[in-house]
């Protein structure tokens, strides 16, 4: 049995799980790069393929040419780069890890970004290192408005944060409701209230049809001057190319860990963006969420060899 466990960038996926456990006659293969238009060929004799969360997409087209794959592992509950339906009508079993440390780390990454771009932390930290001293001229929290669009698990987690930090929070989504803004103490605004008037922008939406280019030319037009947009959540939430012209325009900062494409291309003009703080995507990348990941593949694998799916995804 060959399994395949994709995109280990951190090159650390051996050394988390007991692989061995899965008996002589399992061979693993890890790969640290991203397979691109390579990986029907180099997937094509795997019965078994574990998916780090979204970073390698599984559409149909792709599933129909992996004629040995029988089971398919993906890291947390929700994997919406992978055809469920197409797996499943291939007869591939689809099993999924617990989600480990990764509920809280997005939300604490994005209180990093919005500190890391209001102080000019990554410009600072590489003056320094020059042998140079301050330059900017840093923003507090306290006291600014801090507008989340979304308000589920993961944005209501950045409500006493902002508390704690003396913020204003306001919140707007498509299903919003008064309940949930009323439950957690959020005054609901619309969604030309939010960019208006936030001194910060979080984004905490669930990527789908409705919410493609949701933050669009208009939205970021509408941003106060020198107001900030965090995204932690997907990148095509954004319209990346009024994106770029905001930011070159110096009339908004932005801290972002997610992108249209990943991993960002080397040549790809956010890199050289001196308004926005970049991150690869680090979201859920923990040790925690890591060391139970990687378990629960040789979990799931040795519960399917077994004949009994665990965490199966229907």
């Amino acid at each position: 049995m060959r399994i395949a466990v994709l995109d280990d960038y951190q090159k650390v996926g051996p050394g988390l799980a007991d692989w061995d456990s899965l008996g002589p006659e399992a061979s693993v293969d890890f790969f640290d790069q991203p397979l691109g238009d390579q990986a029907a060929d180099i997937l094509a004799d795997y019965e078994v393929v574990c998916l780090m969360r979204e970073r390698q997409p599984m559409p149909a087209a792709l599933l129909a040419q992996l004629k040995n794959l029988q089971l398919l592992v993906t890291t947390g509950a929700h994997n919406r780069a992978l055809d469920l339906a197409a797996a499943r009508a291939q007869g591939v079993t689809v099993c999924h890890t617990r989600g480990g440390e990764s509920f809280y780390a997005t939300t604490e990454l994005a209180w990093a970004l919005m500190l890391a771009t209001l102080r000019r932390l990554p410009q600072e930290d590489a003056r320094i290192r020059q042998g140079l001293w301050q330059e900017s001229v840093g923003r507090v929290l306290h006291g600014r408005v801090l507008g989340l669009a979304g308000l589920g698990r993961l944005g209501a987690q950045m409500v006493p944060v902002a508390r704690a930090f003396g913020m204003e929070v306001v919140a707007w989504s498509q299903n919003l409701s008064a309940e949930r803004c009323a439950e957690l103490g959020v005054r609901q605004v619309t969604k030309a209230e939010l960019f208006a008037g936030s001194d910060v922008v979080s984004l905490h939406l669930v990527l789908s049809d409705r919410s493609r280019g949701i933050v669009g030319r208009a939205e970021l037009a509408a941003m106060k001057p020198g107001a900030v947009l965090i995204n932690t959540s997907r990148g095509p939430l954004v319209d990346e190319a009024a994106l770029l012209d905001a930011l070159r325009e110096g009339r908004i900062t932005a801290g972002l860990d997610v992108y249209d494409q990943e991993p960002l291309p080397v040549d790809h003009p956010l890199r050289s963006e001196k308004n926005a703080v970049l991150s690869p995507h680090l979201g859920y990348v923990t040790e925690g969420s890591y060391a139970l990941f990687f378990p629960d593949m040789v979990e799931a694998i040795a519960a399917w060899r077994a004949g009994a799916p665990v965490r199966e995804l229907r």
